[in-house]
Parts: C-alpha cells; structure tokens; sequence
C-alpha cells in the first residue's frame, strides 16, 4: 500500500457495487432488444403530422439524460420540447393533447411527478416510456413501455442512468430515421470501453482524491450532448456524498461564475464533441491563466482517470458520466466515508 492508499480510504459500498456492474447492465439492455414494430405507428404518425410535437420529460438523471435526445429531434426540424415532469404536470398541461407525443424517463417509474403525468394525461398524448420497472405505473399506463433491464439498483442513479441513456438512443434512430442497425453497432461499443475504463477504477479513485485535495466548490460545466453529464455529475455529487456541485453550460460560467476562480474551486470540462471541443480546452487554459484549477474531461485529459475512451458520438454521454462518478467516490475517500448511502432522500420520491 503507498502512501497515497494510506491517505484515503476508499469504502467498497453498495453504490460503489452499482457502479462497477454497470458493464453487466449495458450488455442487459442490448440483450432487451427493441422492436421497431411497436414504435412504427407512432413514427407514422409523426411523419404524417398526426403528432405535431414531442414532449421529452423526467426528473433528476432522467431529466438530464434526454437533453442528446433533445438536441437530437430538434436539429431533425421535430418540435421538440425538454421539460421537468413537475412542471409539465403544473405549468403546461395543455401540452397533454393529442397531438402530443411524450417520452418519459424513470427508473422507478413510480416518482410522484410521474404518478401526477399518468392522471393528468388520461390517455389524451401518446407515451413512451422509459422504465427499469415493467410494473410500475409508467410501465403498465404508456402505449409503449421500453425496458431497462438494468437490475436493482440501491440509491443514487448510475446503472439505471446508463442503460436508459442506451434505450434513448435507439429511440432516437427509430424516431428520425425507422432505423436501429446503425445506432445498435455504435452503442455495441459502450459496454467493452465502460469496462475497460473501470477495470482501473481504483487508480482513478486515488488521482481524483489528490486532484480534489481542499477543493469547497465544484462545478462540472460542457456544451452539446455533455450537457447531460454536466447535469446529472453535479446532481449525482450533491446526493452521493453531500457535496455541493453545480453543473452548467461553459459559456454560461464565463457569465459571472468565472469570478470564483481560485484555489478552492475546481472545474471539470467536458471536451464533448469536435463542434466545440475548443472553446471547452480555451476555457480550460484561462481558468488555468487566472490561477484557478481545472481539468479536462474527455479522451484528451491530461489525467488518467477522467480520460475516456474515444468513441462514437451516441456513446459519448455514457462514458462521460464515469469521471463525474470517479470524483464522488474520490470525494468520500477523502473524508473515509460510503459514498450513496442516503440519511435524507429515497430511492424513489414519492412526495411533491
């Protein structure tokens, strides 16, 4: 054991066990696969205008994971709107029409905002839902209920979060293009590169818990598709290890968080993809230039653990949350303690 073992102490919790399955669950969900014949009507009704609009919605990791599908859809000329469960429910329920088509995430399938959907709704928009649970509400009240398969997991989202962001994309491909060969060889490629990074989970636990030494402020900031990493990382951070974290656009931190820049804070960069891979490696070097710390998150990194396998671009999302989950169990080794064991919250949330 070296010295930096000796320093922290890494507690092999039940999150912890959810995290390193999450190669088994990936290959779980390509097993499940997915018929085209039950989403074909609906993409008929799509082309032919019968839906006008698609309604992408969830709460938490599942809000977070549909924001490539959003990007998705509205840069195929698809309506598109990305809006929280709670919201929808409260704010725009004339939304829940039949010209209506909504994709809903969660894990549970059984959150209360997601109970409050289902009573709303009526039946009046077509659903879609994505689920780990074929007998919850959502499973059982949408016209189409796409499987996880993930396996049960204990508290913070990251199994289930993967594998729904895998279901996602082909609904997706089946949605702009009635296609799943092409989508289905890309995500083929998650589980090997998921597993490879893992296989040195350890090594990427230490590096982060010396990298994050004295840090009191984190922010995970990307653009594009790593948005959903930038979301559901600070999400995750806040819930696993009480660590507060918060996750936004790297354009937006130049508009006022730029002024927190210092020794106690850290920035993580996600590089994303070529579009703006630059402006997010320029951020990286004037956080750098004003004395601040900051590293990049992609297969570019400088370090180790928050370097990710190069891969296609409907993979991306998948292996850019690992470094996001690497700094939580690097957070809690630094104080000895379980990451993703819950003294407030639940597994599901079953209160408005």
């Amino acid at each position: 054991m070296n010295n930096v073992e000796k320093t922290y102490r890494i507690v092999e919790g039940e999150y912890f066990r959810d995290i390193l399955d999450q190669p088994r669950a990936l290959a779980a969900t390509m097993e499940g696969v997915i018929s085209p014949d039950a989403l074909l009507p609906i993409v008929g009704q799509l082309k032919q205008g019968i839906l006008k609009r698609v309604v992408l919605t969830g709460m938490g990791s599942s809000f977070h994971g549909l924001y490539p599908l959003y990007l998705f859809l509205s840069s195929r000329g698809c309506e598109t709107l990305l809006v929280e469960t709670s919201e929808l429910v409260h704010y725009l329920p004339h939304l829940l029409n039949p010209s209506t088509l909504i994709i809903a995430v969660s894990q549970s399938g059984r959150s209360a905002e997601i109970v409050t959907l289902l009573e709303k709704n009526q039946g009046r928009a077509r659903l879609i839902a994505v689920t780990n649970t074929a007998e919850s509400p959502l499973g059982s009240g949408a016209d189409v209920a796409l499987l996880t398969n993930a396996g049960e997991e204990f508290s913070v989202s990251c199994k289930t979060y993967v594998t729904a962001l895998m279901v996602i994309s082909q609904i997706g491909a089946l949605l702009g293009y009635a296609d799943l060969g092409p989508i289905r060889s890309e995500l083929a490629q998650a589980t090997p590169a998921v597993a490879a990074y893992l296989k040195s989970w350890r090594e990427h636990v230490l590096e982060l818990a010396v990298c994050l030494e004295n840090v009191q402020n984190l922010f995970l900031v990307g653009r594009g598709i790593s948005l959903a990493a930038v979301g559901t990382g600070a999400l995750t951070t806040k819930e696993s290890v009480h660590f507060p974290a918060e996750g936004m656009g790297s354009a937006a931190f130049r508009h006022g968080p730029m002024e927190m820049v210092g020794g106690k804070t850290f920035v993580g960069v996600f590089a994303g993809v070529e579009t703006t891979k630059g402006l997010n490696a320029r951020l990286v070097e004037d956080i750098l230039n004003r004395g601040g710390r900051a590293e990049l998150i992609g297969p570019e990194a400088r370090l180790e653990s928050l370097r990710i396998p190069v891969a296609p671009e409907s993979v991306i999302p998948i292996l850019e949350i690992l470094p996001a989950q690497m700094i939580t169990l690097a957070l809690a080794a630094q104080s000895g303690r379980e990451a993703g064991r819950f003294s407030h919250a639940s597994k599901v949330t079953t209160t408005e």
